[in-house]
């Protein structure tokens, strides 16, 4: 009996405990469905899609406009890159620079660095081993537009620069241009909402605007709060005279 009464208080604490956590994740759901069924949180959701939509809009347009203003500048716009010297700095100063191998080098010269750099490492190079060397190289440097330039040395991307100030001018335009569009769209009801009023008026001489009565805001007076005192402290004693003022008194 004592076993028997033992499994049935488990079994009675696993169902409680399973109610407990099941009414839990129901109320969790519940309050997640009032979440996103909010109208702001829908309309961050639209705001957020459209936003990321427009900014590759802006991008393509960016890219444009600046391949257009850049056509004459060797390697487009990501080629306009100022390298700072090393200034003593070993690490800055380039890859390998017993071959040549320094901050920057053209990128028709990859080639010939890949077989010096293969030449100078084993004796008996390979074009697999080449490919392998310039693989390496590659990893170290990034190409700008026509020139490659060591990972480590300090650079002043004007491209990206440049990109970054059009694009905020470009999204700066469009927000100030939908916010005139939107007041004068809103200016515009204004007026012909009072145009038509106007000629209602007109139409309807007699007719007067409905105006919200002005609530009462008079004070008690001294003799209705002692009535009202008087009255509850009654009440409280068991004693209810309604009928009674202090002015009969």
């Amino acid at each position: 009996m004592a076993k028997k009464a033992k499994k049935e208080k488990i079994n009675e604490k696993i169902t409680q405990t399973v109610e407990t956590g099941g009414k839990k994740i129901r109320s969790l759901w519940e309050d997640f469905k009032k979440f996103i069924s909010r109208g702001n949180v829908l309309d961050m959701a639209v705001g957020i899609i459209i936003g990321s939509a427009f900014t590759a809009i802006v991008t393509a347009l960016v890219n444009i406009l600046l391949s257009v203003c850049t056509w004459n500048v060797p390697g487009g716009l990501s080629g306009l890159v100022t390298i700072l010297p090393a200034l003593g700095n070993s690490a800055q100063a380039g890859y390998n620079l017993e071959v040549g191998l320094g901050q920057s080098f053209h990128k028709d010269e990859l080639q010939n660095f890949a077989i010096a750099l293969t030449n100078d490492i084993y004796e008996n190079p390979t074009d697999s081993l080449v490919e392998s060397v310039k693989a390496t190289i590659l990893d170290n440097y990034t190409l700008h537009g026509n020139l490659y330039i060591y990972n480590q040395a300090a650079i002043i991307d004007w491209g990206a620069f440049i990109n970054a100030v059009i694009s905020f001018i470009i999204i700066a335009l469009t927000l100030f241009v939908i916010m005139k569009i939107i007041t004068a769209l809103q200016e515009r009801r204004k007026k012909l909402l009072e145009k038509a009023k106007e000629e209602f008026i007109a139409k309807h001489p007699n007719w007067k605007e409905e105006t919200a009565p002005e609530a009462p805001n008079k004070a008690p007076t001294e003799i209705e709060l002692l009535t009202e005192i008087r009255d509850t402290l009654k009440k409280m004693n068991g004693e209810v005279k309604p009928d009674d003022s202090p002015e009969k008194n």
